[in-house]
Protein backbone atom coordinates (compact mmCIF):
# COMPACT_ATOMS: atom_id res chain seq x y z
CA UNK A 1 0.00 0.00 0.00
CA UNK A 2 2.76 2.37 0.99
CA UNK A 3 4.61 1.79 -2.52
CA UNK A 4 1.29 2.45 -4.80
CA UNK A 5 0.62 5.62 -2.41
CA UNK A 6 4.56 6.71 -3.19
CA UNK A 7 4.31 5.65 -7.10
CA UNK A 8 0.60 8.61 -6.65
CA UNK A 9 3.20 10.78 -4.86
CA UNK A 10 5.63 10.81 -7.57
CA UNK A 11 3.37 10.71 -10.49
CA UNK A 12 2.25 14.32 -8.86
CA UNK A 13 5.43 15.64 -9.18
CA UNK A 14 5.70 15.02 -5.62
CA UNK A 15 8.19 14.29 -2.79
CA UNK A 16 7.45 10.90 -0.99
CA UNK A 17 7.88 11.78 3.22
CA UNK A 18 6.32 10.45 5.87
CA UNK A 19 3.87 12.69 6.43
CA UNK A 20 2.15 12.54 3.13
CA UNK A 21 2.29 9.39 2.79
CA UNK A 22 0.23 9.16 6.35
CA UNK A 23 -2.09 11.86 5.26
CA UNK A 24 -2.80 9.63 2.16
CA UNK A 25 -3.53 6.51 4.17
CA UNK A 26 -5.90 8.36 7.03
CA UNK A 27 -7.36 9.76 3.88
CA UNK A 28 -8.10 6.62 2.60
CA UNK A 29 -9.37 5.02 5.57
CA UNK A 30 -11.34 8.07 6.69
CA UNK A 31 -13.28 9.42 3.78
CA UNK A 32 -13.91 13.18 4.13
CA UNK A 33 -12.03 13.79 7.15
CA UNK A 34 -11.07 17.26 8.79
CA UNK A 35 -7.39 18.61 8.68
CA UNK A 36 -8.10 18.67 12.30
CA UNK A 37 -9.37 15.01 11.67
CA UNK A 38 -6.58 14.36 9.75
CA UNK A 39 -3.74 15.67 11.73
CA UNK A 40 -4.64 13.35 15.21
CA UNK A 41 -4.64 10.21 12.98
CA UNK A 42 -1.22 10.94 11.52
CA UNK A 43 0.26 12.29 14.93
CA UNK A 44 -0.96 8.47 16.23
CA UNK A 45 0.95 6.87 13.24
CA UNK A 46 4.54 8.97 13.26
CA UNK A 47 4.56 11.01 16.71
CA UNK A 48 5.16 14.33 16.50
CA UNK A 49 3.86 16.27 13.59
CA UNK A 50 2.85 19.79 13.33
CA UNK A 51 -0.76 20.79 12.74
CA UNK A 52 0.75 23.38 9.99
CA UNK A 53 2.54 20.59 8.04
CA UNK A 54 -0.47 18.72 7.68
CA UNK A 55 -2.27 21.80 6.10
CA UNK A 56 0.11 22.39 4.27
CA UNK A 57 0.24 18.77 2.67
CA UNK A 58 -3.22 18.98 2.63
CA UNK A 59 -3.04 22.34 -0.24
CA UNK A 60 -0.36 20.48 -1.84
CA UNK A 61 -2.66 17.71 -2.61
CA UNK A 62 -5.68 19.70 -3.49
CA UNK A 63 -3.52 21.93 -5.38
CA UNK A 64 -1.92 18.88 -7.34
CA UNK A 65 -5.48 17.21 -7.94
CA UNK A 66 -4.77 14.06 -5.63
CA UNK A 67 -7.05 15.25 -3.04
CA UNK A 68 -11.14 17.00 -3.01
CA UNK A 69 -11.73 19.89 -0.53
CA UNK A 70 -15.27 19.94 0.18
CA UNK A 71 -16.92 22.91 2.42
CA UNK A 72 -20.71 21.81 2.96
CA UNK A 73 -22.02 24.88 5.15
CA UNK A 74 -21.67 25.38 8.45
CA UNK A 75 -19.22 23.10 8.30
CA UNK A 76 -14.95 22.80 8.37
CA UNK A 77 -13.40 22.12 5.32
CA UNK A 78 -13.00 18.31 4.78
CA UNK A 79 -10.83 16.27 2.54
CA UNK A 80 -10.96 13.10 0.46
CA UNK A 81 -9.11 10.83 -2.01
CA UNK A 82 -11.86 10.93 -4.20
CA UNK A 83 -11.47 13.04 -7.18
CA UNK A 84 -11.41 11.49 -10.76
CA UNK A 85 -15.28 11.80 -10.92
CA UNK A 86 -18.19 13.93 -10.40
CA UNK A 87 -19.60 12.81 -7.48
CA UNK A 88 -21.36 14.79 -5.33
CA UNK A 89 -22.56 14.44 -0.98
CA UNK A 90 -24.82 13.58 1.53
CA UNK A 91 -24.35 15.60 4.74
CA UNK A 92 -26.22 14.63 8.10
CA UNK A 93 -27.80 18.28 9.49
CA UNK A 94 -27.39 16.39 12.68
CA UNK A 95 -23.81 14.20 13.37
CA UNK A 96 -22.14 15.94 10.45
CA UNK A 97 -21.69 12.50 8.54
CA UNK A 98 -20.65 13.13 5.05
CA UNK A 99 -21.01 10.15 2.47
CA UNK A 100 -20.42 10.13 -1.14
CA UNK A 101 -23.54 9.60 -4.06
CA UNK A 102 -23.08 9.47 -7.39
CA UNK A 103 -24.02 11.90 -9.81
CA UNK A 104 -27.11 11.17 -11.46
CA UNK A 105 -26.12 11.75 -15.73
CA UNK A 106 -22.50 10.67 -15.01
CA UNK A 107 -20.64 12.98 -17.59
CA UNK A 108 -19.39 16.45 -16.47
CA UNK A 109 -20.62 18.39 -15.41
CA UNK A 110 -24.18 16.41 -14.41
CA UNK A 111 -25.66 19.41 -13.94
CA UNK A 112 -26.21 22.36 -17.02
CA UNK A 113 -27.61 25.57 -15.01
CA UNK A 114 -30.88 27.77 -17.27
CA UNK A 115 -28.05 30.27 -18.19
CA UNK A 116 -24.26 29.87 -17.90
CA UNK A 117 -23.23 33.87 -17.99
CA UNK A 118 -20.35 32.88 -20.40
CA UNK A 119 -18.93 30.56 -18.64
CA UNK A 120 -17.51 26.73 -19.97
CA UNK A 121 -19.12 24.80 -16.98
CA UNK A 122 -16.84 22.10 -15.79
CA UNK A 123 -18.19 20.98 -12.88
CA UNK A 124 -21.28 21.07 -10.78
CA UNK A 125 -21.01 20.15 -7.00
CA UNK A 126 -24.44 19.34 -5.04
CA UNK A 127 -24.95 18.96 -1.43
CA UNK A 128 -27.66 17.27 -0.28
CA UNK A 129 -28.80 17.65 3.06
CA UNK A 130 -30.97 15.54 5.25
CA UNK A 131 -30.63 13.53 8.30
CA UNK A 132 -28.79 10.52 8.27
CA UNK A 133 -30.02 6.91 9.26
CA UNK A 134 -28.44 6.83 12.60
CA UNK A 135 -29.91 10.61 13.59
CA UNK A 136 -33.25 9.39 12.25
CA UNK A 137 -36.15 10.14 15.37
CA UNK A 138 -36.73 6.35 16.60
CA UNK A 139 -33.35 4.77 14.98
CA UNK A 140 -30.28 3.64 17.00
CA UNK A 141 -31.48 5.68 20.15
CA UNK A 142 -31.29 8.89 18.53
CA UNK A 143 -33.84 11.23 19.95
CA UNK A 144 -33.84 12.89 16.32
CA UNK A 145 -32.94 16.78 17.96
CA UNK A 146 -30.28 18.71 15.49
CA UNK A 147 -27.25 19.30 16.87
CA UNK A 148 -26.43 23.40 16.94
Amino acid sequence: MATDRATTLRGAGLRVTGPRLAVLDVLAEHPHATADAVAERVRARLGTVSKQAIYDVLTVFVTAGLVRRIEPAGSPARFETRTADNHHHLVCRVCGRVADVDCVTGARPCLEPADDAGFVIEEAEVVFWGVCRDCRPGDSGSDGVPAR
